[in-house]
């Protein structure tokens, strides 16, 4: 089975590639929406968020992320300790998933990961995917979010490997400055290529 991881810095296109994707048939794991599940009300990680970040529990007995965001954010080892307490689930998560679809008989599958590059899961991929724009372009998107100040991008582009950088480690970029036509493009050659790839 060929696992394709798919990364990109934020506000580059990356859901949107993932979308286009799963359009095209291949089973996609969401590494976000794995931690969303993880730190719902009956969650496996929501006891221990809540005990490390009581604050961010939320009254309906799940973690609210926004909470939990601020208190995070410029705060390097409470970022650490919640890393220490998602990362190990999230990999549970994406095995138990990735040993469904083997069982399925998936040709190839993708592993949605913001962070791919910056915490070493390119290891566990056939090939890596990065979805990538113009810096002008990012900020744009970035911008537009509800919430997202100047301030607040620069520091979240901070603790992202730049994307220049993700763009020499990568095996295929999707170029998603131009429109869906070309990003779909560029992710039927990848797919192409990657019927000719070893299995993982």
């Amino acid at each position: 089975m060929i696992i394709l991881g798919l990364t990109g810095s934020i506000a580059m296109g990356k859901s949107t590639m993932a979308q286009q994707f799963r359009d095209e048939g291949i089973p996609i794991h969401d590494a976000d929406q794995a931690v969303h599940q993880l730190m719902s009300k009956d969650g496996k990680a929501t006891p221990l968020v809540a005990e490390r970040f009581p604050s961010a529990l939320g009254q309906d007995g799940a973690i609210d992320r926004p909470s939990l965001g601020r208190l995070v954010f410029n705060d390097d080892a409470a970022r650490q300790d919640l890393e220490a307490i998602l990362h190990p689930l999230v990999r549970q998560d994406r095995d138990e998933w990735l040993a469904h679809h083997r069982e399925q008989k998936a040709w190839c599958v993708g592993l949605d990961v913001p962070l791919l590059f910056e915490t070493g899961g390119e290891k566990d991929c056939s090939a890596t995917v990065v979805a990538s724009a113009s810096a002008y372009q990012q900020r744009r998107r970035a911008l537009a979010r509800s919430g997202m100040t100047e301030d607040r991008l620069d520091a979240i582009l901070n603790l992202q490997m730049p994307d220049s950088m993700k763009r020499q480690k990568a095996d295929f970029i999707v170029p998603t400055d131009y429109g869906r036509r070309v990003s779909r493009f560029y992710i039927k050659q990848c797919l192409e290529q990657c019927r000719a790839f070893p299995p993982a």
